[in-house]
């Protein structure tokens, strides 16, 4: 199913039939940890904030009904310590936990462990976040459901040569990703065969230092392409719509700078059928929740970038045009 503004709630009676939770723990700080924990007053759920030293006195952790200590100021012996927040949700009596954004959003360790304990995890299963996970296996999972992608190729290079023969076969320009990555870390445009090596060295050392993987794949080079997005809704009986599409073309080092929505170039014929596209995508790995399907449109062509497995900071613009509120969309899926 695909609609370009879905109903408000779209959701909200099969929820609300089936019964809604009575505390969710919001997993995450600041702006997103404040918007999840009012979705959850206006849908009458007690929410419970975990928080660091260095946010002791932070506005979300007065904000929610309940605020548990997890660890010291580092995010990686607090925010990202999952037994710290999978005890918190035990002992509060948190019956699912709301990862927001970044920090544990897209782990699947920390979706895993939420079902273990017997905690709804608020976002897709642990299996679609996987599958999305590595660049190279989106890519190939992907292909297979017959869904566009960028001229490439499905594995991991290390070798120099081999990765010349790859990019005399593309051709140039081409860009080298890393698997593991995101944001356009890591990330290099390749002209010619002279700047190969020392862009691989380079995309490379990034990738190892900031994701511990060094996996590297290519990709041809889209020149002056469109960088367009779909958010999308699932639920667990293989419901699934596109809501509306984001426009990102304006970045700096690949990284989104202003976001339209809609798109600028979008025409009803087009949103139909990326529309379509991103919700077959996320139907090949049996998504549910709120996503987004990332695309690259080019000369009339549009082609599967990535998909991210969690809400995003700028999903506020797309509330904005169509009136679905997203995090509580997301808490009705899961409910």
């Amino acid at each position: 199913m695909s609609l370009a503004v879905p109903p408000k709630r779209f959701y909200l009676g099969r929820a609300l039939a089936q019964g809604m939770f009575n505390k969710i723990l919001i997993a995450n700080r600041g702006e997103i940890a404040i918007r999840v924990m009012r979705a959850c007053r206006e849908l009458g759920i007690s929410t419970v904030a975990v928080y660091s030293e260095a946010d002791k006195n932070a506005l979300f952790a007065k904000y929610a009904d309940e605020a548990v200590f997890i660890g010291p100021a580092p995010s990686s012996q607090s925010y990202l310590k999952i037994d710290h927040i999978i005890k918190a949700a035990l002992e509060t009596g948190a019956e699912a936990i709301h990862p927001g954004y970044g920090f544990l959003s897209e782990n699947t360790h920390f979706a895993s462990a939420c079902e273990e304990n017997g905690i709804v995890f608020i976002g897709p299963p642990s299996s679609a976040i996987d599958a999305m996970g590595s660049k190279i296996t989106a890519r190939q999972t992907m292909k297979d459901a017959g869904v566009p992608i960028v001229p490439g190729i499905e594995q991991g290079i290390s070798d120099p040569d081999i990765a010349a023969e790859i990019a005399d076969a593309i051709g140039y320009p081409i860009i080298l990703k890393p698997a593991a990555g995101g944001g356009g870390i890591g990330m290099k445009i390749v002209q010619s065969q002279a700047e190969l090596m020392p862009a691989l060295t380079s995309s490379q050392s990034v990738a190892r230092s900031a994701f511990g993987d060094d996996t590297i794949y290519i990709e041809k080079y889209l020149t002056e392409p469109r960088h367009i997005e779909f958010q999308i809704l699932a639920d667990n009986h293989g419901k699934t719509i596109y809501v509306s599409d984001r426009e990102c073309s304006i970045q700096r080092r690949h990284q989104k700078l202003i976001e339209e929505s809609p798109s600028p170039v979008m025409t009803e014929d087009l949103r139909e059928k990326m529309g379509s596209i991103a919700v077959k995508a996320a139907k090949a790995i049996g998504y549910a929740s709120a996503g987004t399907v990332e695309f690259m449109y080019s000369r009339g062509d549009f082609f599967f970038l990535e998909m991210n497995t969690r809400l995003q900071v700028e999903h506020p613009i797309t509330e904005m045009v169509t009136g679905v509120d997203l995090a509580k969309e997301q808490i009705l899926v899961a409910a």
